[in-house]
């Protein structure tokens, strides 16, 4: 009884401990004005476009010619673009809280990262929703009108459940952490689901309240499945003896974004892809409950550093 008493506190605890940090990280200032360049460019003229171009040089190259701009206007598939994102984003306000609370977590935790400025844009590529430098985030509207979007049609489920603006705040972390994250030197298995699980725990440290399913792009049965199949996997990896392999192939069955991972076993459509990535997330997350080491000090640890000091041991 004392035992499940002293665990009740130490969770209430944590609870407090957490909640406070997120108000700390509430109260940091971000200035952040994001610019809706889509229905600025999709509202103007061909008149207007000397205007756009001094307003917003960095989205008109000199080698495109002003004639591509001017049918781009006038084009009416852009026009019912246009229509289709003003009827998923009636109210900007919440994303743009959200895209505030992101770059906040970023502040706190990767002070030396300056505050960018935000563009809302459309792409022609669906795979580049998001383009993050150090200066500036560009966030293609029309890849996040939800997974159901007609516009989507013919692209896999996979991709297209991910479309959705709530997946904005998850996305920008997403190529932030990626960012920030130096591939291993060691091309084996286990430094690539380490690479992976590094990405993650950023992740997972500066998009918080999102469910733990959205931020690795999964659907809440992908992630239940994931999470009950943990030792399976992991028994598996041991046993095909996987952890120190060098071989390629080994990216597309377990760690490139696919439809399911790819075991060659009955269970593999049960499976969500890039599988990998979920189990080098837990040994990270190990890593970090069981040694007292900074975010910054586990960005340079090695591979083999992480695992061995992990006490990795997935439940069964």
């Amino acid at each position: 009884m004392k035992n499940i008493v002293y665990i009740l506190l130490l969770l209430v605890i944590g609870c407090a401990n957490e909640n406070l940090l997120e108000k700390e990280i509430a109260a940091i200032p971000i200035d952040v004005n994001v610019s809706r360049f889509e229905q600025v460019f999709l509202n103007a003229s061909p008149s207007d476009l000397p205007k756009l171009k001094e307003v917003y040089p960095q989205f008109f190259p000199s080698s495109i010619p002003d004639s591509t701009w001017v049918y781009t206007m006038r084009d009416p598939l852009q026009k019912e673009l246009k229509q289709e994102i003003d009827a998923v984003f009636t109210d900007f306000a919440p994303v743009q809280k959200d895209i505030v609370s992101v770059l906040q977590h970023i502040k706190f935790y990767f002070p030396e990262y300056g505050t960018p400025e935000v563009f809302t844009v459309t792409t022609e590529d669906y795979r580049k929703n998001i383009i993050l430098t150090n200066s500036m985030i560009l966030i293609a509207l029309n890849t996040y009108l939800g997974g159901n979007h007609k516009y989507y049609e013919g692209i896999q489920q996979y991709i297209v459940q991910n479309f959705e603006k709530e997946m904005i705040p998850v996305d920008i972390a997403n190529e932030f952490a990626f960012s920030q994250v130096q591939p291993a030197r060691e091309r084996t298995f286990l430094s690539n689901i380490i690479y992976y699980g590094k990405v993650q725990y950023i992740k997972s440290l500066l998009v918080p309240t999102v469910s733990k399913a959205k931020q690795f792009g999964y659907t809440e049965r992908q992630i239940n499945w994931s999470a009950e199949n943990e030792a399976q996997i992991w028994t598996y990896f041991i046993e095909k003896e996987l952890l120190y392999s060098t071989d390629n192939k080994l990216d597309n069955r377990f760690l490139n974004l696919a439809p399911f991972s790819k075991f060659y076993l009955e269970l593999d459509s049960e499976s969500p892809g890039g599988i990998g990535r979920y189990i080098g997330a837990q040994i990270v997350d190990a890593y970090m409950k069981n040694n007292d080491v900074s975010l910054q000090e586990l960005l340079v640890k090695t591979p083999d550093e992480i695992f061995n000091n992990s006490k990795y041991k997935p439940k069964k």
